[in-house]
């Protein structure tokens, strides 16, 4: 996601490892949140929809989750024991949507390309909150 790197980039708040961290995340998140809506629609045409229904609702949790998680870690400019709650409620939304969706892929491809998108955010979301802690304890922002 270039537009994001760019800001990143020059914004003077974040060391250079953090900026691509977090861009890595921020760019997951909206992958992810992308992925689940157009898993969510193509599920709604199958005609098996019956057995998609858990794979739709979640899908929908998914994306909402992954849209507020990106939204947010676009314009922090410092870290808080908010931030760390919402990266953890993305990486635990997306380990389920993921794993709900892995079980249709082999009959969905629309699920598995989801699930991947999934796995990718939860990782994403994992490896910035390794980044935290120190951070977050002190409430100071990301610097090098």
């Amino acid at each position: 996601m270039q537009v994001i790197e760019e800001l990143l980039a020059n914004d003077k708040t974040h060391s250079v490892t953090f900026a691509e961290i977090l861009s890595q995340c921020i760019d997951a998140c909206v992958s992810c949140e992308l992925a689940c809506n157009a898993c969510a629609d193509a599920c709604l045409v199958e005609p098996d929809i019956d057995k998609l229904r858990r794979c739709i609702r979640l899908n929908l949790d998914c994306l909402d989750i992954c849209a507020a998680t990106a939204r947010l870690l676009s314009r922090r400019q410092t870290v808080d024991r908010h931030l760390q709650a919402q990266l953890e409620t993305c990486a635990r939304v997306c380990a389920s949507c993921g794993e709900e969706c892995r079980r249709h892929a082999a009959s969905h491809e629309h699920c598995r390309v989801c699930a991947d998108a999934c796995r990718w955010c939860e990782q994403q979301c994992r490896g910035l909150l390794k980044a935290l802690p120190e951070m977050v304890e002190t409430g100071s922002s990301p610097q090098a």
